[in-house]
């Protein structure tokens, strides 16, 4: 009976020192390891990947902001959950697509009126939009309907009303353009893309300066 109270005493120190140092290992110095590793290696990504403007977190590059004049470039349409009452341009609580299916009268409804609105909103006294130019990106929403980015092809499309709204010429404004164009990962993998927010800053700077 002893050496049986004894065992069982011992197995339950041996198991509580495991427990311990287990705890230890993977509760406290691993998550302060990889922490620290990830705040001296991919310090921008590791706090989110904030965009910054005068000093000043104004977003980040991975979430995409609605609410912009027409004075600025827009992003893509966002109208899955992205677009619920309780998000706000700071602070985004559901996210989501549409559901609708490709045959959805709704939806189909809402890529014609967005198409509709970009060929008004985009065309100037110099430069008219015609439908056939405008991307899939400019009437659709992406799968969490906060998209960051939009193709190379729907920021060219906003350049002339973008020059004329800012009274900018629009060779300035293309140079802005194709110095925020991201290429492909790796040189290969996924399409050219513009990041909205980081656009818009360099663009404010530039009529700013202006």
């Amino acid at each position: 009976m002893n050496n049986s109270v004894t065992n069982s005493a011992r197995l339950l120190w041996a198991a509580l020192r495991a427990l311990l140092v287990l705890t230890l290992v993977t509760g406290v110095i691993y998550p302060l390891v990889v922490t620290g590793v990830a705040q001296a290696v991919f310090n921008n990504k590791a706090n989110g990947s904030e965009i910054k403007a005068d000093g000043k977190v104004v977003g980040s590059s991975l979430i995409g902001q609605q609410g912009y004049s027409l004075d600025y470039f827009q992003g893509r349409p966002a109208n899955g959950l992205g677009t619920n009452s309780v998000n706000t341009q700071y602070k985004l609580i559901l996210s989501g697509a549409t559901n609708l299916a490709a045959d959805s009268k709704v939806l189909v409804k809402q890529v014609e009126d967005a198409k509709a609105a970009v060929v008004k909103n985009n065309s100037t006294a110099d430069y008219k939009v015609r439908p056939s130019q405008v991307p899939a990106d400019a009437v659709t929403s992406s799968g969490s309907g906060l998209d960051p980015d939009i193709s190379p092809a729907y920021a060219r499309l906003q350049v002339h009303r973008v020059a004329e709204r800012n009274h900018l010429s629009v060779a300035q404004v293309e140079k802005l353009v194709e110095e925020h164009t991201d290429g492909r990962t790796l040189g290969f993998i996924g399409e050219p893309t513009v990041n909205v927010l980081e656009l818009n800053i360099a663009l404010k700077s530039l009529v700013t300066k202006s």
